[in-house]
Formats: C-alpha cells, structure tokens, sequence
C-alpha cells in the first residue's frame, strides 16, 4: 500500500483540533451575553421614553415585538438562573420568586388601573377585567400546555405533579374559597387586603423552609454558571434575576400598549382588549418561562412556576388592587366594580376551584387538560354575557364532580402537605 502524501495541507489531530477551539464555557457564556444582549433594546428604549429624552417613532407592530423580544430574553435568562438557585437557597423558594419575577408585568398593568382608578373611575372595572382575564389565561391556557408539551415528550396520559407543590394548591384552594364573596360584596376592600396578603405571606414562609436540591445535572448555560466558584456564581445569579426583572418590569406597559393599540386599530372592543389581549401580553413571561422548562423536561418545574403565579395573582395581585386604590385616593373606601364584573370574578374563582379539584390528586390527566382548554377557548366564540354564569356553574359542577372521584386520594394530598409543612425535604418528590 502507498503511503499517503499530503499536498501542502497540513491534517491536524483530533487533539490539535480541539486546542484551536473555543473552550465549551467560553461558548455558553457567550450564548448568555448574547441572550442579555437581546434583552437590552426594551429596557434602553423604556429608559430614553420615560423622561422625555427622546420618543423614537416606532410602529406599534415593531414596538410589540422589541418589547416581545425582550420579555423572551429575560425569560430565558431566568430559566438558566434558576436552576442554579435551586441548588443555593430553598428550591420551593426559589421558583415561587422566580413566578413573582415573571409576573411583574401583571402587576404592573393592574395595579396601574387601580392607582388611577380615583380619578377615572372606569378604570376600577379594567382592574378587575385585567386580573380575572390573566387569573383565566394562566389556568385555562398555560396549564394545559404545559400538559400538552408533557404529553408530546412522554406519550403518558397521566402527568404528575410533585407533593411539593401541595402547599401552593392548598393556599390557593384556601384563597378561591374565600373569593367566592368577592361577588357577593361587588367590592375590594382593605379587609380582602390583609386576608390575601396573610395567605400569601404563609405560603412564603412554608416555601421557604424546603431545603435547597442536593444534586443536579446541569447542562448547557446553567452549568457555565453553576462551575462558578461559590460567591461569584451567587452574584451571578442575583445579577440575573435583577436584570431580568428590570428588562420584565421595563417591558410590561409598553408590551401591552403597544398590542392593545395594535388592535384597537384593527377595530378590536376596548374591553376585549384590556380583559384578554393585555393579559396575553402580560402574562407572557411565566407561559415562556414554564414553557421552556417543560420543553427542557422540567415539566415539574413549569407546573410549579404556573401554580406559584396563580397563588401569588390569586392572594397578593388581588389584595394589592384595594392597597393601591386607597393610597391613591386618600380614602378606606373599597374598590367598587359592576355587575358584569362580578360575574367575571364568579367565573374565574369557578375556573379556579375546578383547577384545585384536579391537582388534588397531585397529578393531571389528559382529560383534564382538555377540559381546563376546552372550556377556556371555548369562551371566545360564545359573546353572550350571559353565557359567563352557565361557565361558572360548569366549572363549579365538575369541580363537586372531581372531588368526589377523589375522595379517596384526600388522605394522601393532606399527608403531602403535613410532610411538605413539618418535615421539608428536598428534591423532586412524585405521588406514588
């Protein structure tokens, strides 16, 4: 045989090769800078905004997809972020924060209407449109797909739901059966303040005392920052979950401005607009964020992200409305609302039991799922306002309907809490 001639090439070894290539950290990092990069133009645009530096002339379409862009961004450096948090600090902790980081723009747009609410009095009814419509889009929509993503990765007709998250479906349980007055009264009081807040503040206290995840395979982004050394991957991850925030918080008003003008020109009810549209928008950062995760795998991470968000818009959301309404105005007198409003808040706290109902059982079924989606969707092809009472009997008959077949499962939900409120351990703990 010839020995082989090489004609002014020179051929390298594997290990030559591999010298001459950019180190795997090097790479991930630079996929984080580049991710923070993206994020970048919504925040410097709100900054230059706001002041009155400048007003660049943007059309509502461009503006919608920077601030888009940015809320995706943010949402992806998140997801990196928080696994590393979960291996730092309480792993139940750090996902019910990472759920109040994703559902700052919520916030930001309700308490908005609220604040001004005083001096423009319509603007108490979008409060309540505003959160019962993002209350419904949470449970009807994310939750589903996050069963769907599970459901397309496994072909299991059965997603489990860790027995961590049976403290978050207890308070929430606790905050829809208290919410059932709410439409009675037609109002939003001080007193709904400090009840809401005191459900959420024990909910804090109980997820916090779960301890950090012991061992965790990273992968990607994540393991570029997990193979820090201890403090600087701390601040790491503080820094991210600051920027996040920032660039979330920066992009929420103008993200849902920018759509709702979009389709007022499209010739789009207000209403309609501030109810689904504005929260779609809002919403945005946790159906991303537990999104990305479940695709990742992590559905058990996505559903505790959605059940934190509901939690947290379900007791502190609700409760901060009045809070911002009486500071703004000067007055204790309670946020009032009309009839239609009230039957929008019957109907999500229906939605919300039936929700309840299903995670009792600490798992979901693919009948379920189709339900929670079916019933939502199905709202937006049927205007009769009348139409809203019939849901919220629905809901509340299968809700009575599930917890019957379930009956049988109560002993064990009420174990999972007991353990997960006496003896947090970690890790990722499945019904067996």
């Amino acid at each position: 045989m010839r020995p082989r001639r090489y004609t002014g090439a020179y051929m390298r070894s594997d290990e030559e090769r591999n010298a001459t290539k950019p180190p795997a950290g090097f790479r991930q990092w630079a996929i984080i800078a580049a991710t923070a990069a993206a994020a970048a133009p919504a925040p410097v645009l709100r900054l230059l905004e706001v002041p009155g530096i400048a007003h660049p002339d943007i059309p509502n379409v461009i503006e919608a997809l920077i601030f888009g862009l940015g809320v995706f961004a943010a949402a992806t450096l998140l997801t990196w972020a928080s696994e590393v948090a979960e291996t730092e600090v309480s792993a139940g902790l750090a996902l019910v924060a990472l759920a109040l980081i994703a559902v700052l723009p919520e916030y930001a747009v309700d308490i908005y209407f609220a604040w001004t609410a005083p001096d423009t009095p319509e603007n108490a009814h979008f409060a309540v449109a505003n959160m019962t419509g993002g209350n419904r889009l949470l449970v009807g929509l994310a939750w589903p797909a996050i069963f769907l993503i599970f459901y397309l990765r496994t072909k299991r007709k059965e997603m489990p739901v860790v027995r961590e998250n049976s403290v978050g479906i207890f308070f929430l349980g606790a905050a829809t059966l208290y919410s059932f007055t709410i439409p009675l009264r037609s109002h939003l009081s001080l007193i709904d303040t400090a009840v809401m807040f005191t459900l959420f503040a024990a909910y804090m206290f109980l997820s916090s005392r779960s301890p950090p995840e012991e061992e965790r395979v990273f992968v990607g982004p994540a393991a570029a920052i997990a193979g820090l050394r201890r403090v600087p991957r701390r601040l790491v991850v503080i820094g991210i979950f600051a920027y996040s925030a920032t660039v979330i918080f920066a992009s929420a008003e103008p993200f849902a401005e920018s759509l709702v003008s979009t389709g007022r020109t499209a010739g789009i009810d207000e209403f309609v607009l501030v109810q689904w549209l504005a929260p779609l928008a809002s919403e945005a950062p946790e159906f991303i964020l537990a999104g990305l995760l479940a695709l990742r795998g992590r559905h058990d991470a996505g559903m505790t992200i959605l059940i934190s968000s509901k939690v947290n818009q379900w007791t502190l959301l609700i409760g901060s409305l009045p809070l911002a309404f009486s500071i703004s105005g000067g007055t204790l007198d309670p946020l009032h609302f009309d009839s239609r409003q009230s039957e929008e808040v019957f109907l999500t706290a229906a939605q919300s039991l039936f929700a309840v109902a299903i995670l009792i059982s600490l798992s979901m079924g693919r009948g379920e799922a189709l339900l929670l989606g079916g019933l939502f969707l199905s709202q937006f092809f049927i205007t009769d306002e009348t139409v809203r009472l019939v849901y919220a009997v629905v809901y509340s008959v299968l809700a009575v309907l599930v917890l019957a077949r379930d009956v049988p499962r109560f002993p064990r939900f009420a174990g999972a809490v007991k353990d997960c409120v006496v003896a947090p351990r970690g890790g990722r703990d499945y019904e067996g």
